[in-house]
C-alpha cells in the first residue's frame, strides 16, 4: 500500500524506500473528528525537511536522511493544543517494507490499516502524547504527481479519504473521524525546489478535493487540482479563482481557491514559516471546509527562522 504506484522494486517499497543524500521522505496524516470539536496532524519524516540540524549538516557534505528522522504528532482538541517533533538519529531508527519506528514510536501497515503507536515529549511545552492511532483508507489511489520538470519533487495522495481511530493514553483522549493520508518524497531538500506552496484538502458530499500549488524556483507554478470518489478515481478541474486570506501572526501569505467568498475559520498551527489553517469555500458548486498549509521556504532558509527552530524541534542522541 505505502510502495509508490507501479514499483515492483521491493527493495524501494513502503518504508524502505532508498531515498538519496540530502533528501527526505515523509507520510502524512491529518484527521477532524465526526463531531467537529477534535483534530490531529502526524507526519513521519525521513530526512526530516524542517529539521535545523539536516539543514546544517548540509553545509558542508553531502547528510544522511536516516540519520534525521522524527514524528510530528499535533493535537488539536478543546483542552488546548499538543504538539511534539523530536529529531532522532540513525541509531534509533529501523524500517522495513511494512514498518518504521522512530525512537520510542513506531508505524506500521498491515494490508488494510496504517497503526501509529506513538510515545512522545511536547517541546517547548512538556507534555506527553501517548497511545495509538489507526489510520484504515477507504480506497487506495493509483495516481501520483510529479511536482516539478526534472522529476525530483512528488507526491501521492495513497488514501483521499480513510476513517481514522484515536486512543490516546496520554492525554486521555479517544474518538473516530474522516481522514486523510498522502506521502511526499524528493531527491534534493525541498527549499532546492520551491520557494512557497499551499495545499489543501476537504471532504465533500460524495468525493474528497485536493488542491496542490507551488511556486518552483525558477520561477514556474505547480497548480493542480482534483477530486477522488469513493473508489479512489481521479478527476481533474479548473480551479476557480485565487483569493486572498489574512496573514497569519507571522505575517506568512495565505490564499485559497473559491468559486464564491473564501473565510479563515481557525489557524492552528502559526510559526515564522508555516501557518495550517481551516478555510471555508466554494468549490464545484458545494460549500467545504478545507485543512489548508501554507509555506514560506524563503522564510525557512532565513538565519534566524533556523535559530529558532530547535527550541520546537529538539534533537535526541
Amino acid at each position: 500500500m505505502i510502495a509508490w504506484p507501479n514499483e515492483t522494486d521491493e527493495r524501494r517499497a513502503g518504508f524502505n524506500v532508498d531515498i538519496p543524500h540530502n533528501g527526505y521522505a515523509w507520510w502524512y496524516i491529518d484527521a477532524i473528528s465526526d463531531d467537529g470539536r477534535e483534530g490531529l496532524t502526524i507526519i513521519a519524516f525521513i530526512g526530516s525537511v524542517f529539521s535545523p540540524y539536516y539543514a546544517f549538516a548540509r553545509r558542508s557534505a553531502p547528510a544522511d536522511p536516516l540519520d534525521h528522522c522524527a514524528i510530528n504528532v499535533a493535537l488539536y482538541h478543546e483542552a488546548g493544543k499538543r504538539w511534539t517533533m523530536t529529531e532522532r538519529g540513525r541509531g534509533r531508527v529501523a524500517r522495513n517494507v511494512n514498518s518504521f519506528l522512530i525512537g520510542p514510536s513506531d508505524l506500521g501497515w498491515d494490508g488494510k490499516t496504517l497503526t501509529i503507536n506513538i510515545r512522545e515529549t511536547g517541546a517547548p511545552v512538556p507534555g506527553r502524547i501517548e497511545g495509538r492511532v489507526r489510520v484504515t483508507p477507504v480506497a487506495i489511489t493509483k495516481d501520483f504527481f510529479v511536482l516539478n520538470a526534472q522529476g525530483n519533487h512528488r507526491w501521492w495522495p495513497i488514501a483521499p479519504r480513510a476513517r481514522v481511530e484515536v486512543d490516546l493514553r496520554r492525554p486521555n483522549l479517544s474518538w473516530r473521524g474522516e481522514g486523510y493520508l498522502d506521502t511526499n518524497a524528493g531527491d534534493e531538500p525541498i527549499e532546492t525546489g520551491f520557494r512557497h506552496w499551499e495545499w489543501a484538502r476537504g471532504a465533500m458530499r460524495d468525493k474528497t478535493v485536493i488542491l496542490y500549488e507551488a511556486e518552483r524556483r525558477d520561477g514556474s507554478r505547480v497548480d493542480l487540482a482534483v477530486t477522488f470518489d469513493a473508489e479512489g478515481n481521479k478527476q481533474e478541474f479548473t480551479p476557480p479563482q485565487l483569493l486572498p486570506l489574512p496573514r497569519s501572526g507571522w505575517k506568512v501569505d495565505r490564499s485559497a481557491r473559491s468559486e464564491a467568498s473564501v473565510k479563515l475559520v481557525r489557524t492552528l498551527e502559526d510559526t515564522p514559516f508555516y501557518a495550517r489553517s481551516m478555510v471555508e469555500t466554494t468549490l464545484l458548486g458545494e460549500k467545504v471546509t478545507l485543512v489548508h498549509e501554507s509555506l514560506s521556504l524563503d522564510r525557512f532558509r532565513m538565519p534566524v527562522v533556523q535559530a529558532m527552530l530547535p527550541f520546537r524541534m529538539p534533537r535526541r542522541r
